[in-house]
């Protein structure tokens, strides 16, 4: 059987710019990956290795896939692999779906973390849970894996849910963004507004700035499939969303070491000391005293 695929100039074109966005990406995330694992981590970065994991999970595997979907052309080579269009398409929209739903969550968590060590630093540093960040990113991958696959398995047996999942995904998006967007103004009020007023600490820039490019360039990729399931029942969006959500998962590593490096308004620094000043950012408490926790706490805001 001839599985060769003969591709438009504008699809291989497209399928380039893909791979190389994910390769950039897969590389950039997995240094980050790498820093916060053999790093020490605070309960707001467990959150941010959680979504560099996703990302880094999204791009690798879209990757490989569009790696095995342009192999196809190559006939010589690759007759015998059974792979269709189809089958492509619905991993794409699957893997797409699940991560950036986890990536909404993890970031609409960490949001109201660093707004609640604000608001509440007693409770937070002498009652948090210790394990709280991994407990709630643990339960963030699983709803949104549950959700997906519910959504997936449905379309795959032909239930007429359609209407029910593009009104529970609609619901779900606009809950963890208004979320997301009510803490972030709360702490930047508390920060900038308040009797206290406070410089902002560099890990609070890194995060309003992956909030704000996720707003940007991920949140359109899910709207756009869930006002439209309805009508069209296609899980896999327009292909500029596509080249948005991607992009978007590459600019959280670049924000980190933008924002890191960036010191009496110049670029300085390495990969490595950009990352530190992040993630392990310092600050001195009122008392003039220091503890692990209080540092811990201290370097989100």
């Amino acid at each position: 059987m001839d599985m060769c695929l003969t591709l438009s100039y504008k699809t291989l074109v497209f399928l380039g710019v893909c791979m190389g966005i994910s390769l950039c990406g897969v590389v950039t995330n997995g240094i980050v990956i790498w820093f916060l694992f053999s790093h020490m981590r605070n309960p707001f970065t467990v959150y941010i290795l959680n979504l560099a994991v996703a990302d880094f999970s999204l791009l690798l595997l879209l990757f490989l896939l569009m790696s095995a979907f342009l192999s196809l052309t190559i006939c010589s080579l690759f007759n015998h692999i059974m792979f269709s269009y189809r089958v492509l398409e619905i991993i794409l929209g699957f893997l797409c779906h699940f991560f950036d739903l986890s990536s909404l969550g993890l970031l609409t968590a960490i949001s109201v973390d660093r707004c609640v060590s604000v608001s509440f630093p007693i409770w937070y540093r002498c009652y948090r849970p210790r394990h709280l960040s991994g407990i709630v990113s643990g339960l963030l991958w699983a709803l949104a894996g549950a959700f997906v696959s519910s959504m997936y398995l449905s379309f795959h047996f032909r239930v007429p849910y359609e209407e029910v999942f593009g009104g529970i995904g609609i619901a779900i998006i606009v809950t963890l963004s208004s979320v997301m967007l009510i803490s972030n103004l709360s702490l930047f009020i508390k920060l900038r507004c308040g009797f206290q007023r406070r410089h902002p600490g560099k890990l609070y820039v890194a995060v309003l700035l992956n909030v704000i490019f996720f707003f940007v360039l991920a949140i359109p990729f899910s709207i756009e499939v869930f006002l439209n399931l309805k009508h069209t029942q296609n899980l896999f969006p327009n292909l500029v969303f596509l080249l948005l959500a991607l992009l978007n998962s590459n600019t959280n590593p670049i924000v980190y070491f933008l924002v890191g490096s960036c010191r009496r308004r110049r670029i300085q620094g390495s990969l490595k000391a950009a990352f530190r000043r992040v993630f392990e950012e310092k600050a001195v408490s009122e008392e003039g005293s220091r503890t692990p926790r209080d540092t811990a706490v201290e370097a989100a805001v």
